[in-house]
């Protein structure tokens, strides 16, 4: 047996760096599980995956730091601030930023010192809320403070009473927010901070870092799983849980190719496969890499030209790009005439970026849903362009918290009118005056934007249930804010045609309408043709936004 290792007393610089780094791996990989517990069927389960980015600019700060403590926790306080992503991200950085503001001016990191770091942290967290809801990583983060301040002794024991009072708390937030208890889940954020005391735990008394395993969080375990895919009802793979894409060309048999696929089928989904006269085209997303590539050789077939590509991976390489480029070169905005108010906006799609730009917008800022802008994106954008005052446009309500940040972090003005979605910001935009203060445009654009009707067509990634009826993996649903889910269909255009009987009455005159990147022109000609006949009183803007995620973005006003 390993010799027992001994309990660290104290914390020094590189104790806490390995603690953030555990942190950061162990959320890397419990993320996409940490990610399912979102509530919400839409494709914007997304908390495991901002906190891991937020902690990957952490991580990136202390390797670019010298070793001291005070450099150390500068470098968290700075990197997560920096790199806040998404409400989650935000809240994460101002726990992170809590503890180190206390560990960086203890005279000694032991039991107390981070006692009273884990109470600063929670507080840090409450103050980042503008309406703290309990039943979310507050409350998990709050009682393992409590429960560290009550026991003040080695940091062992420190740690240990503030594990067992967050696990205990994690399990009580489907009692204390009934959304969680529908969907029998715990909150998402809180099982992402129990991790930080995991990693505090591993380096301080040797405890091992929880395994990914197959038991769902809130599920009757204490384990993350993040390996293996979920299974919807009917027992094929959830493909919103399939990490890689595998494609290669095979050499097999004509005969031969129906076990293939039916092989294929147990361990992937998306499943394509094409040719002829013993050559084949093969694409499948999938968990398993090696059985992928094994199903060919059972087969006695041969694959060749193997392309694997990390799906979850391809958002953080667009931000990776993003953030490549803060250090030099031209962002959006430089080099245009100088404005007394500039806008900078958040969105997808190349379609809604060229719109942006032809409505005066000086800064665009890539993201949306599942795909949140850090702080550091959107405050190069803001200090690059030609103006002293900036209205930001979030279009999204999880980008919000981190727009926010950035006022106090410029000697410009900075004002965001918390749209939250690209109908609504596109009404904002018809008020928007260059020449006005910010704060005259923000108030006019924040009326406008409220003005809006806004419905959004999306696919469901998760069964669950609504109160517009049972919601089963693939479905196409129908958003309208602050009604929540409204129509469930078998279709795109069937969906859309549902929400928009809801939305569009004889009090409006103008419906948006942005297609989105999977929109097709017979579903587009399906809603259209449906607004003549039923809704012909209706002014129809048609805009290709070539957003992801959602084919149909609705305005109405």
């Amino acid at each position: 047996m390993p010799a027992a290792v001994s309990p660290l007393e104290s914390l020094g610089a590189d104790d806490i760096r390995a603690i953030v780094v555990s942190f950061r791996d162990a959320m890397r990989a419990h993320a996409g599980r940490i990610n399912r517990l979102n509530v919400y069927p839409g494709p914007d389960g997304d908390t495991g995956t901002n906190m891991s980015r937020t902690l990957d600019a952490v991580v990136a700060e202390l390797e670019a730091t010298p070793g001291d403590l005070a450099a150390t926790c500068a470098a968290i306080s700075h990197g997560s601030l920096m790199g806040a992503r998404g409400n989650s991200g935000v809240i994460l950085s101002q726990i992170m930023r809590g503890l180190s503001g206390v560990l960086a001016t203890a005279e000694r990191s032991d039991g107390a010192a981070l006692a009273r770091a884990l109470d600063a942290a929670a507080q840090g967290a409450y103050q980042a809320v503008l309406k703290p809801i309990e039943g979310t990583i507050l409350t998990v983060a709050r009682e393992a403070a409590q429960a560290a301040t009550a026991t003040t002794d080695s940091l062992a024991n420190v740690l240990a009473a503030a594990h067992a009072a967050a696990t205990a708390a994690l399990a009580r937030t489907p009692e204390l927010l009934p959304v969680l208890k529908d969907a029998g889940v715990v909150d998402a954020g809180g099982a992402g901070f129990i991790l930080l005391l995991d990693a505090a735990r591993h380096i301080v008394t040797g405890e091992p870092m929880p395994e990914v395993t197959d038991e769902e969080p809130g599920h009757g375990g204490a384990g993350f799983s993040a390996g293996a895919a979920r299974r919807t009802t009917d027992g094929t793979p959830d493909v919103a849980e399939l990490r890689y894409e595998v494609m290669y060309f095979l050499d097999l048999d004509d005969d031969r190719i129906e076990p293939f696929k039916q092989a294929w089928g147990a361990i992937g989904d998306s499943i394509v496969v094409v040719g002829g006269d013993g050559v084949w085209n093969c694409h499948v997303h999938t968990n398993d890499i090696g059985a992928a590539i094994e199903v060919a050789l059972d087969c006695s077939g041969r694959p060749r030209a193997i392309r694997v590509t990390d799906l979850f991976e391809e958002v953080a390489e667009e931000h990776a790009k993003r953030e490549s480029e803060l250090a030099g070169g031209a962002a959006p905005g430089a080099g245009l005439p100088p404005v007394t108010t500039a806008i900078v906006a958040v969105c997808s799609g190349d379609g809604l970026s060229e719109l942006f730009w032809q409505l005066g917008v000086q800064g665009v800022v890539t993201g949306g849903q599942t795909l949140n802008p850090s702080t550091a994106e959107l405050l190069d954008v803001v200090e690059h362009v030609n103006a002293r005052q900036v209205v930001v446009l979030p279009n999204n309500k999880n980008i919000i918290p981190v727009a926010d940040q950035l006022d106090a972090l410029t000697t410009k003005t900075v004002v965001v009118v918390p749209t939250r979605s690209m109908p609504e910001a596109l009404a904002a935009l018809v008020v928007y005056d260059p020449e006005a203060a910010a704060s005259a445009n923000a108030e006019t654009m924040a009326r406008a934007a409220a003005a809006v009707t806004t419905g959004e067509v999306t696919q469901a990634v998760r069964d669950t249930a609504s109160e517009a009826g049972t919601i089963a993996v693939g479905d196409w649903i129908g958003i309208v804010r602050g009604d929540g889910i409204v129509a469930i269909a078998p279709s795109v255009d069937a969906a859309a045609i549902a929400l928009l009987e809801r939305i569009v009455t004889d009090n409006h005159e103008l419906l948006s309408i942005i297609t989105g990147a999977d929109a097709g022109p017979a579903a587009t000609a399906s809603i259209t043709d449906w607004i003549d006949e039923h809704r012909p009183h209706i002014e129809v803007e048609l805009h290709r936004g070539g957003q992801p995620l959602y084919p149909y973005l609705f305005g109405a006003e």
